[in-house]
C-alpha cells in the first residue's frame, strides 16, 4: 500500500471512529443522534470500499503479512454491523439483514487470516449452518446453559481488562510495534466475541418479527381515522363526551325539527304527557333512584313473605327448670349429670387429640 492511500484511508478511519463516538452524546431516539448514525456507516462504508480498491486485505496473505497498522482495519465491518443494527428509520428486517451480512463478512475475513480460535471457528460454523436460528445457547439444559453464559461472560471481561492495561500509556505504542499489535489483536478478539452475541440477538429478533404482524395492515391501522371523528363525521349516535351534542347530529338522528307537518301528519314519534307537572318532576328529580318505601314497612313486608325468622337467640338456649315435687324427673336428671360426670373421668380434655401430640 502506498503512502499517500495509506494516509487517505487512515485519515478516513479516524472521521469515522470519531462520528461513532460522539453517538453516545445524544440519545438514540433523536434526529441528530440518528442523521450522525447515517453519516458515521455512510464513512466506513467509504472506507469498506476504499480497502478493497486498494486490495488492502487478500486472501492469499497470512497475519503476519498485515502490518501492525492495518490490523485495526479488519473491524471496518464489524463496526458497520453495529452501527446499521442501531438504525431505526427503515424497515428493520433489511436493516438487520444488513447488520448480519456485515458480521459475516469480517468474520469470514478473520476465517481466512486463521484469526479465529477453535471456539470461535465452531460457532462460526454453527452460525454458516443456520444463520436466521443461530444462538449461543443451543443447549436445553439449564445448568449447560447457565455454565456457557458465565464462560463468555468472564471471557469478555478478561479481554476488556487487557486492553485497559495496554492502553494506559498509548505514547508508548507509538514506538513498540509488538505492543501496537497486540493491541489490535486483543480488540480483535473482543470484537469477536461481541459479533457473536449480536449475531445471537439479530436471530431472536428474526423470530420475534416473523410473529408481528404484516406491515400494511399496521399502515391501515395507523392511518385510519379516530372511531369518535368517524362517528361524528357519518352522524351516528354513539358516546360522547358532549352534554349537548351538536344540532346536525339531532337533525340527522331525528331528534330535533317540528313535530307535526303543515298538515298535522306526525313527523316522528312523540309521547303525550298528561299535565306539565309529570313533565316538570321528569326533568327537576335527582339522578339517583329513590327509596319506595319506609324501613318499617320493607321490615313488615320481609317478615310477610317469610324472610325473616323469629325467635332462637338467649331464648332458644334456655332450660327449663325442673320441678322439685316430681320425684321422677329429680332422679332422671341426677342420673344424667351422673353419667356425665363419669365420662368426663374416663375422658380427659384433650385425651382424643392424637394428631398434635409431640
Amino acid at each position: 500500500m502506498s503512502e499517500p492511500q495509506s494516509t487517505n484511508i487512515r485519515a478516513l478511519f479516524a472521521t469515522a471512529q470519531s462520528l461513532r463516538k460522539q453517538l453516545e452524546t445524544w440519545g438514540s431516539t433523536s434526529e441528530v443522534y440518528q442523521e450522525n448514525l447515517r453519516s458515521a456507516i455512510n464513512t466506513f462504508e467509504e472506507c469498506r470500499r476504499l480497502a478493497d480498491q486498494i486490495s488492502l486485505f487478500s486472501p492469499n496473505e497470512t497475519e503476519d503479512d498485515i502490518s501492525s497498522g492495518d490490523l485495526l482495519y479488519l473491524s471496518i465491518d464489524y463496526y458497520l454491523g453495529e452501527l446499521i443494527s442501531k438504525n431505526t428509520q427503515s424497515e428493520r428486517r433489511l436493516l438487520l439483514r444488513g447488520a448480519q451480512d456485515a458480521y459475516e463478512r469480517f468474520l469470514g475475513r478473520l476465517d481466512t487470516y486463521n484469526l479465529l480460535s477453535k471456539p470461535d471457528r465452531k460457532l462460526y460454523e454453527r452460525y454458516l449452518d443456520n444463520r436466521d436460528r443461530f444462538t449461543l445457547l443451543p443447549s436445553i439444559d439449564a445448568s449447560v446453559r447457565r455454565d456457557t453464559k458465565i464462560s463468555r461472560f468472564k471471557q469478555e471481561t478478561e479481554l476488556k481488562l487487557k486492553l485497559e492495561y495496554l492502553l494506559e500509556s498509548p505514547s508508548a505504542l507509538q514506538n513498540d510495534d509488538p505492543a501496537l499489535r497486540t493491541l489490535h489483536l486483543s480488540q480483535i478478539q473482543l470484537h469477536i466475541h461481541q459479533t457473536f452475541h449480536s449475531l445471537d440477538l439479530i436471530s431472536q429478533e428474526f423470530t420475534i418479527l416473523a410473529l408481528a404482524p404484516p406491515v400494511s395492515s399496521l399502515k391501515v391501522s395507523t392511518l385510519s381515522l379516530d372511531r369518535r371523528q368517524r362517528n361524528d363525521r357519518n352522524g351516528s349516535d354513539t358516546y360522547s363526551d358532549r352534554l349537548d351534542p351538536p344540532i346536525s347530529r339531532l337533525l340527522a338522528s331525528g331528534k330535533a325539527g317540528p313535530i307535526l307537518s303543515n298538515d298535522g301528519k306526525p313527523l316522528k314519534p312523540f309521547t303525550l304527557l298528561d299535565n306539565r307537572h309529570s313533565l316538570r318532576d321528569g326533568v327537576f328529580r335527582p339522578d339517583h333512584s329513590l327509596p319506595t318505601m319506609t324501613i318499617d314497612e320493607y321490615l313488615a313486608e320481609e317478615k310477610r313473605r317469610g324472610g325473616m325468622i323469629e325467635g332462637g337467640g338467649d331464648q332458644g338456649g334456655t332450660q327449663q327448670e325442673v320441678n322439685e315435687d316430681d320425684m321422677e324427673a329429680a332422679d332422671r336428671e341426677t342420673a344424667k349429670a351422673r353419667e356425665w360426670d363419669d365420662f368426663t373421668e374416663s375422658n380427659p380434655k384433650g385425651s382424643g387429640n392424637t394428631l398434635n401430640r409431640g
